[in-house]
């Protein structure tokens, strides 16, 4: 009898440890194909916001919905299913274990087959480990940008989100380890080398900001982004607070959701200064000292999310709205935590650096990434010109125009702008 019982254990044994994921599954078994929108939704990491994510089930047109997780089990399924009250064709999460769950063939073709995806929280080293430099990061990337499928994530989810991101992968790290240390172990962020997210591909995302206080360590990752790259960059940062969220349209709108004024729920858009923005010290095992810092503007998350951020233009962040607050967040000399203190809108149009001509053009943001905005450029021929001479010709014929600039690679650029009054030479840098 015992000899039986240990052989039913070994077989039992055996099982579990070959099984590399685990599925919840909720309505129809029949695989549906729709038109998905694109978007991108982001929270903070308490319960979800109900209003965020009917917006992000709408984009999946009715289409199947997967739950991408570590740990946990079957939470989502009837909230994305049936609480919301949004028709979709089925929700499945999917626990991946192991790398091999993550690239075994059933669960790659669910997610080759979803219209929505969604991250649960939980650890994201996980994620990255799991997920990055295989079958999977290529099926995320390509649902983004080439089915043009709605993603989104909370807590960990949310922080994998952006083209640079913390990884966790030695532990979490407090505002003051990281001010103390920007290099220590823990402090370990990967940089444009796993998903690649249209309008996230410069930025770098927090959660549960209110609790604890992650503004410090936020402000060391942006510092350590600008003095790791090689070649110019000026990063952003989004965060959330835990019961708020970011939703991100195909257009770049980034509408955010709270339950404010009935509760003071806030998400935060943050921006090193325009020019001359490097930290002041950053260096291996001495406290960062950045005297100017970021910018955050600091917008509160309504339940109509009735607040949008164009980040197409980041810098050109306002209409000002009633209850913004713009905070400059500086780190100096003796300090382990961030000094808060009031500021207002940077407008790096101001960097538009007219040469030639007079018809007050502005150009911006700059650095830029995606878009460019030109203003005041009726009847203008814009011309293109990168470090090699190489040109690309776009007519406009009105007062204000948005210039796609998502296919160039990052450089240099002058931006030549001819009117009837004579031609205007930009100096950009694309990041």
């Amino acid at each position: 009898m015992k000899h039986q019982l240990s052989i039913a254990f070994i077989l039992i044994t055996s099982i579990l440890s070959a099984q590399n994921y685990v599925s919840y599954f909720t309505g129809n078994t029949s695989n549906i194909t729709t038109t998905p929108e694109f978007g991108v939704c982001m929270m903070g990491g308490a319960s979800e916001n109900d209003n965020a994510s009917q917006w992000f089930l709408e984009r999946a047109n009715g289409g199947d919905i997967v739950v991408l997780r570590a740990s946990g089990s079957d939470g989502y399924n009837d909230y994305f299913y049936s609480d919301l009250g949004v028709n979709v064709n089925s929700v499945e999460t999917l626990k991946i274990l192991n790398l091999a769950g993550a690239t075994d063939p059933y669960v790659l073709d669910k997610v080759a087959n979803a219209e929505a995806i969604w991250f649960a929280g939980g650890d994201q080293y996980d994620y990255v480990s799991y997920f990055k430099d295989n079958e999977m990061e290529d099926l995320l990337n390509a649902h983004v940008n080439e089915k043009g499928g709605v993603i989104g994530g909370t807590s960990a989810g949310m922080a994998i989100l952006g083209g640079h991101y913390f990884d966790a992968q030695n532990g979490t790290v407090t505002s003051a380890l990281a001010i103390s240390d920007p290099y220590h172990n823990k402090v370990s962020i990967g940089h444009r080398d796993f998903l690649d997210i249209p309008y996230l591909k410069n930025v770098i995302t927090d959660t549960h900001y209110d609790d604890p206080d992650r503004r410090g360590r936020h402000t060391v990752f942006m510092a350590r982004i600008i003095a790791d790259s090689e070649d110019p960059i000026r990063p952003i940062g989004l965060a959330c607070e835990e019961y708020t969220a970011i939703c991100i349209d195909n257009e770049g709108a980034a509408r955010v959701y709270g339950s404010y004024p009935a509760e003071e729920d806030y998400v935060y858009f943050i921006q090193p200064r325009c020019a001359d923005y490097e930290p002041d010290v950053i260096l291996l095992g001495a406290p960062l000292i950045w005297e100017d810092g970021v910018i955050a503007y600091k917008i509160p998350a309504t339940e109509d999310g009735l607040f949008a951020v164009d980040l197409n233009v980041f810098a050109d962040l306002a209409i000002e709205q009633d209850n913004t607050e713009w905070q400059q967040w500086s780190v100096y000399q003796n300090s382990n935590t961030i000094s808060v203190t009031e500021s207002d809108n940077p407008d790096c149009a101001l960097l538009s650096n007219q040469e030639v001509g007079s018809d007050n053009i502005l150009v911006y943001p700059n650095p830029f990434i995606n878009a460019l905005v030109i203003k005041n450029v009726p009847n203008a021929i814009i011309t293109v010109v990168d470090v090699l001479g190489k040109k690309q010709h776009v007519i406009f014929n009105s007062a204000s125009e948005t210039l796609d600039t998502s296919h160039l690679p990052k450089g240099i650029y002058f931006l030549e702008v001819e009117t009837e009054n004579g031609v205007s030479v930009f100096k950009l840098m694309k990041n």
